[in-house]
């Protein structure tokens, strides 16, 4: 590398489309700013997050020609990409980034592993194989994890070595997330959620939620987000007969605005660790109704813990009863997540954390 040039950090993301971690990269990017370039890998090939990314960053997307079910092939082709991009960075996203750091095993570059949570396959235990790979292949990398149940696995289940280990919650920009004005609660309120629209989302579980409301009080449910589980949530709203008090925003730039639609946010997912949509829903002075799974009860304020429930549609529908029936405690639930946001969960933390971290400080 030059040395007028600034240091080229690549990172690896299983997918580059609109996520938690993906999001958090692009605000962490745009922190930055001209302090580093950016290399970014999609393995599946989808870039719908680059167009958050600021346009002033210097950022390429390198092609990895990603063969499945070749490993070795795979690790041959991650090794010589590493070699001829030379970055003084290597970050790695969840599980379906292991390979690359299976390819920088024989250290070419410093590497961080960000591991945000799991897909269906390990949502209730961890497969001893990828148990036994991440022991093995992330002992020599730093590995952050954003929330305290997956800091306990990769100490515990993972036996990784204390000192690689890195607690470092999500943050969120509170200014962007600023509550809408106080005013009462709607007679007909909103549901709303934010989500890639994926089987371990488990959004059929919010639609029987809100069927089961909407036959005890007027409310209205709102979706934003894309993903593969639409067409068949689209044909359930119609069998469950809430079609017309349903919306579908599809794929969105920016979800703030959306906040500011909704009065309540829910959350109906089977695995979760440090959910961006909870956070956001806290920064926006609403209450969050959720299934009980990663740290969401610890996230949330104590007035909020009795709304986090488990994975059943009926207690979901119950909890958004419970509080959209009680107006002052819709009102002070909502007050209290927007205090604790801005108690524990203020972006620039995360961000200087961040800074320190792959500038090699710990």
């Amino acid at each position: 590398m030059p040395r007028d040039q600034p240091p080229l950090m690549l990172s690896v993301f299983p997918t580059f489309t609109v996520g938690g971690a993906q999001v958090r990269f692009v605000r962490l990017a745009a922190a930055f700013g001209p302090a580093w370039r950016h290399a970014i890998v999609a393995m599946d090939g989808v870039r719908d997050c680059a167009e958050r990314l600021p346009r002033e960053l210097v950022v390429t997307f390198p092609e990895a020609a990603v063969a499945k079910g070749d490993t070795i092939g795979n690790l041959r082709r991650f090794r010589q990409l590493l070699r001829t991009l030379r970055p003084d960075l290597l970050v790695t996203h969840n599980w379906g980034s292991i390979e690359w750091a299976m390819a920088n095993l024989v250290p070419l570059a410093r590497h961080v592993h960000i591991e945000d949570g799991f897909g269906p396959e390990e949502r209730t235990r961890q497969l001893a194989r990828r148990v036994w790979t991440r022991r093995l292949v992330l002992r020599r990398a730093t590995v952050v994890l954003p929330s305290r149940t997956l800091e306990r696995i990769a100490r515990e289940v993972w036996r990784l070595p204390g000192e690689r280990v890195r607690y470092l919650p999500n943050g969120i920009d509170l200014a962007r997330f600023a509550p809408r004005v106080p005013s009462p609660l709607p007679p007909e309120p909103v549901v709303g959620t934010v989500a890639v629209l994926r089987a371990e989302k488990k959004l059929e579980r919010l639609l029987r939620a809100v069927a089961i409301v909407r036959a005890r009080r007027p409310v209205r449910l709102e979706i934003v987000g894309e993903g593969p589980e639409r067409p068949r949530l689209e044909r359930l709203a119609q069998e469950l007969g809430i079609a017309e008090a349903v919306i579908f925003h599809g794929r969105q730039a920016d979800p703030a605005p959306f906040y500011r639609r909704f009065d309540l946010v829910a959350l109906s997912s089977d695995t979760e660790q440090m959910p961006m949509c909870v956070l956001e829903g806290m920064a926006s002075r609403l209450p969050v109704v959720a299934t009980d799974v990663g740290d969401i009860r610890a996230m949330v304020a104590a007035e909020n813990a009795p709304l986090i429930v488990p994975k059943d549609e009926g207690a979901l529908a119950e909890a958004m009863l419970r509080v959209l029936n009680d107006e002052a405690l819709w009102r002070s639930v909502g007050e209290a997540n927007r205090a604790r946001a801005e108690a524990e969960f203020d972006e620039r933390v995360m961000i200087e954390r961040y800074q320190r971290l792959f500038a090699g400080g710990g």
